[in-house]
């Protein structure tokens, strides 16, 4: 047999391995779909503000759950959370009393019955009859055996976790299984090396603390053998290591704001030349007044002038019980700055505030030849354009106004000292840009803010440690003390007897709604239909009507016939809680209380008792199904029956709902505390006040480390 010819063809090209059409558009669409999934993933997490390493390695988990051990039925007690394993004997799909998977697991002691309502075809399959599988979630008896509605399950195998598993808070799109592996792969990749000096963790701790990484790879991952109270409670050691970080990230960030802002210039306000001969604005205003200042009033004054005559920038605030009279001193702040030359700015959060400020403060002024302008969103072009002349000329020594003071067209000559009234109710952003409208140079205006809600101790020593806080802690002689009653709202007829006879005695009466229109989850009274009720009620009496809701000039309609007496009865919602002063008002009602925070219904009891007449505030409550009176608000309630004092009334506040709420919005932007709790962590708070200074004095990197660690840029609100 011939041997055979050779191939010397040259070998075939390599091409390309050509899938079937349906297989590479499959694959495609695979990709697609992972790199989908890690963007939605990501916007997940960015929307938990968890952006970087630290960030996940300081979500710590909300609860956990012991997934470390199996408990056999027969030992498991109702109305335990446990973990079973067993075997699926039965798996049918049910229609009475409505659809629904029932599954029944045998683990050789007895038997369970898994009831799902909503379900899916992955279930029955994980759960076909044969399966081993291992299910957690809460023991119940059921008619024939004991049941668990909905729990967890898998397949069995493999071995036990050594941990607690740890259950995060989440949103949409974010299931825990992957929270989980990214909060791990964070706190693996984070740079947790010491950045407190040694020296400070083994003296004058308030408690023992372990290391960083050591207390946040616990938390992430407890061994079952631990108190679960200690996690809730927390007092685990993890945990005050935890507390201790974060106070001190607060306490460094607030003292660099103060030291930064110490660096600063401002206007040194002293009187000009041209008015040393006489008597002083400041002087003259005093003297005018038609009462003496109190020594609180006294003393805060010269806090503020000490300020204002200092090139560094004031930053102070004024914080008084409702009616204290912080309204007069900040007029005598504002003659101080006059008298040197420059402008004054007060901004107020509403219009009826504002305008209530601009009437006192015109009284007081005018007489003086001081002239003011006014500023809201709702004046006319013609008046508006007429006052912005005056503030660009310095015609204006004082302006007064809404948000509308901080607008792009309103330009100071010379702003050197701005006042913000109730300044928890504006952001960062706002007070930053009445503070930009001085014009010189490198120069900051002066800022006093003022605030009616008097801050608790712990507050002002963690979140308002960057101010100079002056407190005026009397009230003016002639206030009269205010009776406050909490009545069902089933004696409503007896409440209106009672308005009909401070009527008959020339006095008169604030009514106080929550809502002004219907709602489906709240059944309140709203005003207008208690206005319509009212009226009806008290025949030939003048009762009015205020709401947000109402053109801005029917407002003032409304106010000055409240003001000048001829309106006996004005119901209203919350758009009187602060600044309205109607000495003749001497009955507050407030309708479903129970609604209303502890703060604002001090500020809305604060409208009466402001003359001679003996006063009293009806706290109307409801108790019917649909708003049951719960311990939060029986609490709210109690406090307002025992004092009358503020400062009592905001650390009761505090104590109740925490200072998220209580901070409004000066904390917009900034990172609230998350693990420490000013009611009971006293001891750290004063530990990381102590070292802060020493921390920036001696060990400035690891400081600025520490506080990038725990806020990252957050840090900016400070400015404000």
């Amino acid at each position: 047999m011939p041997s055979p010819t050779p191939d010397t063809r040259p070998p075939p090209a390599k091409t390309a391995i050509n899938l079937p059409a349906n297989t590479a558009a499959k694959t495609a669409a695979k990709t697609v779909a992972i790199t989908t999934a890690k963007t939605a993933a990501q916007k997940a997490l960015d929307k938990l503000g968890l952006r970087r390493d630290i960030d996940l390695a300081l979500h710590l988990p909300l609860r956990y759950e012991d997934e470390t051990r199996i408990t056999r039925l027969v030992d498991a007690r109702d109305g335990e959370t446990v973990q079973i394993e067993g075997q699926v004997t039965n798996s049918e799909i049910a229609f009475r009393p409505r659809r629904q998977l029932r599954v029944t697991i045998d683990d050789s002691t007895d038997t369970c019955t898994l009831r799902f309502l909503n379900f899916y075809p992955s279930h029955q399959k994980t759960l076909s009859v044969g399966a081993r599988v291992r299910v957690r979630g809460e023991l119940r008896g059921g008619f024939i055996s004991r049941e668990m509605v909905h729990p967890a399950f898998k397949l069995a195998g493999g071995q036990l976790p050594g941990a607690l598993t740890p259950i995060y808070s989440t949103v949409a799109g974010l299931p825990q299984a992957y929270l989980r592996k990214a909060v791990l792969g964070g706190l693996a990749r984070s740079d947790l090396s010491e950045t407190i000096a040694p020296e400070y963790l083994s003296k004058n701790l308030p408690q023992p603390i372990w290391n960083l990484r050591e207390a946040l790879q616990f938390l992430h991952t407890p061994t079952p053998d631990v108190a679960l109270a200690t996690f809730q409670d927390h007092s685990h050691p993890a945990w005050q290591r935890l507390k201790a970080e974060e106070l001190l990230a607060q306490q460094l960030s607030q003292l660099e704001a103060r030291r930064v802002r110490a660096g600063m210039r401002a206007p040194a306000l002293y009187p000009s030349p041209l008015q040393n001969t006489q008597c002083s604005l400041h002087d003259q205003l005093l003297e005018r007044l038609p009462f003496r200042l109190t020594a609180a009033q006294q003393r805060v004054g010269l806090d503020i002038d000490s300020d204002l005559q200092k090139n560094v920038p004031m930053h102070r605030l004024l914080q008084g019980d409702v009616g204290s009279g912080k309204t007069v001193v900040a007029a005598l702040a504002a003659a101080r700055c006059i008298d040197a030359g420059w402008q004054c700015a007060l901004m107020a959060p509403t219009e009826i505030l504002a305008e209530q400020h601009f009437r006192k403060l015109i009284s007081w002024l005018e007489p003086l030849g001081i002239q003011t302008a006014w500023l809201t969103g709702s004046q006319k072009a013609k008046e508006r354009r007429e006052s912005l002349a005056m503030i660009a000329s310095g015609q204006a020594g004082l302006v007064v106004g809404t948000h509308a003071v901080i607008q792009d067209k309103v330009v100071f000559k010379n702003l050197a000292l701005a006042i913000i009234d109730e300044q928890h109710r504006f952001g960062v952003a706002q007070r930053l840009a009445l503070r930009s409208k001085m014009t010189s140079d490198g120069d900051e205006p002066h800022l006093l803010m003022m605030t009616a809600t008097p801050i608790p101790r712990t507050l002002a020593m963690s979140y308002y440690a960057d101010l100079d806080v002056s407190t005026i802690d009397e009230l003016p002689p002639g206030r009269t003390a205010i009776v406050t009653k909490v009545v069902n709202d089933s004696r409503r007829d007896e409440v209106i007897e009672r308005i009909r006879s401070q009527i008959a005695e020339g006095r008169q009466v604030y009514w106080v709604c929550p809502l002004i229109e219907e709602s489906e989850v709240l059944d309140l009274t709203n005003a207008t239909q208690t206005h319509e009720a009212l009226s009806a009620a008290l025949p030939g009496v003048l009762v009015g009507l205020l709401h947000s809701r109402m053109p801005v000039a029917e407002k003032k309609a409304v106010m000055t016939l409240f003001n000048d007496g001829v309106m006996a009865v004005l119901v209203s919602t919350t758009v009187i809680e602060v600044g309205v002063d109607v000495p003749n008002a001497s009955l507050m009602v407030i309708e479903h209380a129970e609604r209303f925070g502890l703060s604002q219904l001090h500020q809305l009891r604060g409208r009466v008792g402001r003359g001679a007449a003996a006063s009293a505030c009806v706290l109307l409550y409801s108790t019917g199904d649909a708003t049951r009176l719960g311990d939060t608000a029986k609490a709210r309630l109690k406090a307002m029956v025992e004092t009358n004092d503020g400062f009592e009334i905001a650390r009761r506040d505090l104590e109740i709902r925490g200072p998220g709420e209580f901070l409004g919005a000066r904390q917009s932007g900034a990172p609230l505390l998350r693990f420490a709790d000013l009611t009971v962590d006293a001891e750290w708070l004063a530990w990381a006040r102590a070292l802060a200074p020493v921390m920036l004095d001696k060990h400035a990197a690891l400081a600025e480390r520490h506080v990038l660690r725990w806020l990252g840029t957050k840090g900016e609100y400070l400015k404000a």
